[in-house]
């Protein structure tokens, strides 16, 4: 073997000192590896070019960005807010709104009918019980079929589904005068049972509410199911009718072109009141306390309002200039709204900027923050490089 010997400005070196060396130049793609990562270390928001509020052309920035970034202003938040004011005065218009019309019985329903001085026809009614075992056990009466169809005495069936009761008595006296001379005839419905609202959601007392003969408004509906209980999104209230539904603003009634408490309901609707951890934005990035912010019971929530939730901006890491808000991420076109907070009257905008169930709200990191992770990230390895340096001397 023999004695390596390396000359440097005439003098060699020693043999740990090469070592040393070779160290040093194994470690420095990791380094140079490390710093072009942390050029942009963790998540941040990039600095896009921006769409104007005031301005309807987009077509140059969309043609350069796939999200568009639109800076929040006031002209913007009354464009957004007339926007979901027609929105729901819309859906109450589309509804029909059923007229006061009289009861017509159906399949199910139970009536009570009497023919005056022929009391022999009360025994057709069945006996009457001292006390109702179920709430749900028809009274004692004529159920109507589910064809429609009433079986009564000296008259046989008769096809009474679809029609009222006054119309009913008539067809009951044309049947019974072959058989007695001038009948007189009462017909009353004993109990309401083909029509049924069904009611679910953050309401008291979910179930079922009978169509009766008095029209139910949807304000009526969730009054007779112990109305909302403090979870409840009062803004969002589903209404499913033939398999469509529809999204209601039942806190803001006034506001609207349409008053929802004339929307009538009718058998077989679906009433869902939706809860307000269903409506919540989501708060992240350099704020105090990530947290999903909950709207109020009338279903407004406000950026500020988002933010308080959140224990504000962090005053040690936050870019009060970088506040966004992405909106419709998983839809085919999303938003992102850009809001400067570095003011104090920026505030005022974001208390009128009103959030959206599923927004994300993102607060970027300051530069001061940045750098502290690039240090994070390489004094781990330069320790490391260190360590091995001097366990190689």
């Amino acid at each position: 073997m023999g004695v390596l010997r390396v000359v440097r400005n005439g003098g060699p070196l020693s043999r740990g000192r090469v070592s040393g060396i070779r160290k040093w130049v194994a470690l420095a793609p990791l380094c140079a590896t490390l710093c072009a990562c942390a050029v942009a270390p963790g998540m941040r928001m990039q600095e896009p070019a921006r769409i104007p509020a005031e301005s309807g052309d987009a077509q140059t920035t969309e043609s350069q960005l796939p999200v568009p970034v639109t800076d929040i202003s006031i002209a913007l938040v009354r464009k957004l807010r007339e926007e979901a004011r027609s929105l729901d005065s819309s859906v109450v218009v589309d509804l029909p709104v059923a007229a006061h019309t009289a009861y017509v019985v159906g399949p199910g329903d139970v009536l009570q009918i009497i023919v005056w001085d022929h009391p022999e026809l009360a025994a057709a009614l069945g006996a009457q019980p001292a006390t109702a075992a179920r709430p749900s056990d028809a009274p004692a009466g004529f159920v109507i079929d589910q064809d429609g169809t009433l079986q009564f005495p000296y008259v046989g069936r008769l096809h009474v589904g679809g029609l009222r009761p006054e119309e009913i008595q008539t067809q009951l006296v044309n049947a019974l005068g072959s058989t007695f001379r001038n009948p007189q005839v009462t017909v009353r419905v004993a109990s309401f049972r083909s029509g049924q609202v069904y009611i679910e959601g953050e309401i008291h007392t979910p179930g079922s509410q009978p169509v009766n003969d008095i029209p139910m408004t949807l304000y009526d509906a969730i009054s007779r199911a112990g109305g909302f209980i403090d979870s409840a999104d009062q803004s969002r209230v589903i209404l499913v009718r033939d398999g469509v539904s529809k999204q209601i603003n039942l806190a803001d009634g006034a506001g609207q072109v349409g008053n929802p408490a004339q929307i009538v309901l009718r058998g077989g609707d679906l009433v869902h009141v939706l809860s307000r951890e269903d409506s919540g934005a989501f708060v992240m990035g350099e704020v105090n306390k990530p947290v999903t912010a909950l709207p109020k019971r009338n279903g407004k929530l406000t950026l500020s309002d988002a933010l308080s939730q959140a224990g504000s901006l962090n005053a040690t890491t936050a870019d009060a200039a970088q506040l966004y808000v992405i909106r419709g991420s998983l839809e085919s076109k999303p938003q992102v709204f850009h809001l400067d907070a570095s003011s104090p009257v920026a505030m005022v905008l974001a208390n009128q900027f009103e959030l959206q169930p599923k927004d994300i709200v993102y607060v970027d990191g300051n530069g001061l923050v940045r750098f502290s992770r690039v240090l994070s990230l390489l004094l781990p390895a330069v320790n490391a490089g260190l360590t091995a340096a001097v366990v190689a001397k």
